[in-house]
């Protein structure tokens, strides 16, 4: 195992790093994409029974992605203090612990498919749709947690070129098998919803033997030694200490983005279908940064790990800095270009007068938004998950929620686009100063003082 970030030009890594990452990210918003447009070609039901599952498999994402988050931290730490064998260590065990949480969840999951969706809304139309879908999606769940953590686990090594990869093979696998076995294409028997959720299934099992596959035999980072219980507790709490947080606070965006719907909704469907058009376009333009908060993470780890905290506080630096021209350069690009981009997604003028002003307002926020995903990523990776999750908090249900409420009463739709310019605005510049604060020399030499008396 190789400490592949800890020398070398830091500019130069972040770049290397966070390329191969957008490419990754455009996959899995591709593989979502492809997946709603073949359901849509079923009828209405169909779509509305797919999006009822949104919320489930959205937290049951953000649960795989914490704890692909906590290993990640934990790992490329280890790698850089050289400790080959305490990297093996928590990368066998991050995934042992994938396996427990899948079987918990696939449990509770089976057994609770019709109580959890009627408490969501769904009726007696709907719910045998949503049944054939959680029933394959479930089973399938192991495919989606041990790759995820494994991607992460890969990441930390420095290595962001072969998850992206991985993605896009999966993205490719889903493009190929939705309309094969939604539709019924090639001789294949129509299966619809089923067919919906078998692709993905398939197209994450494919993720899972590439990754597994380049782990072992490439990185070396699997033990095939059974590990004591003793030894696969510690690594379990070191990684859920990172992890936990990371989860809840990826589990908190979509409640936000459901509360804010609700507050649309109030000036009629229009609204809530601008806010799905710009929130699409937003997904596409924030790429970059996504990207960026993904790659920071292995970078820091690393380098904190083997005490070179001066190329920590470099890479944050060029980090802001990036996020800011990304921002002021996407602002300057949607002002003239947001109502042509809005109409691509759809025709109605309403729609489209509303999503351009959503685009007009709140990119004005999208380099300190930049600045709280990094700094975030950044926490993590330095086995620090409180701010984190505080920053989210802090924004969204201390901000964003209570003035985009009453920004709506006041100034209608305006008011509550305002709202996520404000929350993004004061807790970028917040995490900024928080992140600084954390990573200077002072805070450095009490950690290491620590240390020694420990």
């Amino acid at each position: 195992m190789k400490q592949r970030l800890t020398e070398g030009n830091v500019g130069r890594q972040l770049i290397g790093l966070t390329l191969p990452m957008v490419w990754g990210v455009f996959a899995i918003i591709a593989f979502n994409l492809v997946d709603t447009y073949f359901v849509g070609q079923l009828g209405t039901k169909e779509l509305a029974a797919m999006s009822f599952t949104f919320p489930v498999v959205m937290t049951l994402g953000s649960l795989a992605l914490g704890l692909g988050v906590g290993a990640s931290s934990v790992i490329a730490r280890a790698i850089g203090e050289g400790d080959h064998s305490r990297v093996q260590r928590f990368t066998t065990n991050s995934l042992t612990l994938g396996l427990v949480v899948v079987a918990i969840f696939v449990s509770l999951g089976l057994f609770t498919i019709d109580p959890l969706f009627t408490a969501l809304g769904a009726d007696a139309e709907v719910l045998p749709l949503i049944r054939e879908y959680m029933r394959i999606w479930y089973f399938g769940m192991i495919f989606l947690v041990i790759p995820m953590i494994g991607n992460s686990a890969i990441r930390a090594s420095g290595n962001t070129g072969t998850p992206s990869i991985i993605m896009t093979l999966a993205s490719v696998v889903n493009i190929v098998l939705d309309p094969i076995l939604i539709l019924g294409l090639a001789g294949f028997p129509r299966l619809e919803l089923q067919g919906a959720a078998l692709a993905t299934v398939i197209a994450r099992a494919v993720t899972l033997v590439a990754s597994l596959f380049f782990l072992h035999f490439k990185e070396r980072m699997i033990s095939l030694k059974v590990p004591s219980l003793q030894e696969t507790l510690w690594c379990w709490k070191d990684i859920l200490y990172v992890g936990l947080p990371a989860a809840c606070t990826n589990a908190i965006n979509p409640i936000s983005i459901g509360v804010i719907t609700s507050f649309l909704a109030t000036f009629g469907a229009t609204s809530v279908a601008a806010f799905g058009v710009a929130s699409r376009i937003e997904s596409f333009v924030l790429i970059a940064l996504s990207a960026l908060s993904a790659s920071i993470g292995p970078f820091v780890g690393q380098n904190w790990g083997a005490k070179k905290y001066i190329r920590v506080r470099l890479s944050l630096r060029l980090s802001f800095i990036f996020c800011m021209i990304w921002g002021g350069l996407m602002t300057l690009i949607l002002v003239p270009l947001a109502p042509w981009l809005s109409s691509l997604f759809n025709k109605n003028p309403e729609v489209v007068e509303i999503a351009t002003r959503y685009l007009w307002i709140v990119p004005i926020s999208y380099g300190t938004a930049g600045i709280i995903l990094v700094a975030s990523s950044a926490f993590n990776a330095l086995g620090k998950p409180i701010p984190s999750i505080v920053m989210t908090v802090m924004r969204t249900f201390i901000l964003y929620i209570p003035i985009a409420y009453f920004g709506g009463k006041i100034y209608g739709v305006n008011g509550i686009f305002a709202a996520a310019t404000i929350s993004n605005l004061a807790v970028g510049i917040g995490a900024y100063i928080w992140n600084q604060k954390s990573c200077s020399l002072k805070a450095v030499e009490k950690a290491e003082q620590a240390a020694s008396a420990s």
